[in-house]
């Protein structure tokens, strides 16, 4: 009697890894329509800033990643994963809010914003079949931000973010968050600044909060869909950052 067996599906992997570098070569494209609006440009939002507030601005971002991995982690036992589109709807009127008040409002929405930002890129790692309670896949979520944004008007962001985690503990995670802080700072710091214009302040942090959110969402997908795809196809998560690399056509890995 013939025994019928199931083969697993095999994993095209380049297929896969052609689709992840087009999702990320089109995560910030949205920014520019952002810029756009608020009628200004990348580089020269941030000096706007008091100079007050651009000097507290690594402070302030160290605090609102902090409270955000607090926050969003506790809000999963009440709150469930929404879908993108609601996501982007949600982060979209506290943006416009936020402006609405100029730069004492924006202040106060930042943390709240950074917390929902996360709370987005631990649904997609649970998209992905990620637990969201394990240590590692936290530390992954706050590796996300390491992509700067889609503000931050370098084409040549560093992919860093997708190499693999260290060592883990709590005192590392607080070193992940002090690394990620200064490039997440510049860019949080021309999100305060669109949202202060004289009133293009709600427009433009409603703009500028939907960018975020779906740019995001996009690099959640990039990061936890490589890892899920060398989980999968039995892969060396190095070698897959290197052909994506290749596919980009700039290296992510360094020396």
């Amino acid at each position: 009697m013939d025994i019928e067996t199931t083969l697993p599906a095999k994993i095209d992997v380049d297929a896969q890894l052609d689709a992840l570098a087009r999702r990320y070569k089109g995560a910030g494209g949205i920014g520019i329509s952002v810029l756009n609006v608020i009628g200004g440009s990348a580089e020269n939002l941030i000096d706007q800033l008091p100079q007050g507030v651009r000097g507290n601005l690594e402070k302030a971002t160290v605090a609102a990643l902090n409270q955000a991995m607090r926050a969003a982690h506790s809000s999963r036992a009440v709150v469930p994963d929404q879908k993108s589109w609601l996501n982007q709807a949600v982060t979209t009127a506290m943006g416009a809010a936020g402006g609405a008040g100029g730069l004492p409002t924006a202040l106060a929405e930042l943390p709240v914003t950074t917390t929902l930002l996360l709370r987005v890129i631990q649904g997609v790692a649970v998209e992905h079949g990620f637990d969201p309670d394990a240590e590692n896949v936290q530390f992954d979520c706050v590796q996300v931000f390491s992509a700067a944004g889609p503000l931050s008007g370098d084409d040549g962001t560093d992919l860093g973010f997708l190499s693999a985690r260290v060592a883990l503990s709590g005192k590392a995670m607080q070193a992940v968050i002090h690394k990620i802080a200064p490039r997440l700072a510049v860019v949080l710091g021309q999100k305060l600044a669109a949202q202060a214009v004289p009133v293009l302040g709600a427009v433009a942090g409603a703009a500028t909060n939907y960018a975020y959110t779906s740019y995001y969402q996009d690099m959640a997908h990039v990061h936890f869909g490589l890892r899920k795809l060398a989980i999968d196809a039995d892969v060396s998560h190095r070698e897959l950052l290197v052909q994506l690399g290749e596919k980009m056509g700039r290296p992510i890995l360094k020396g």
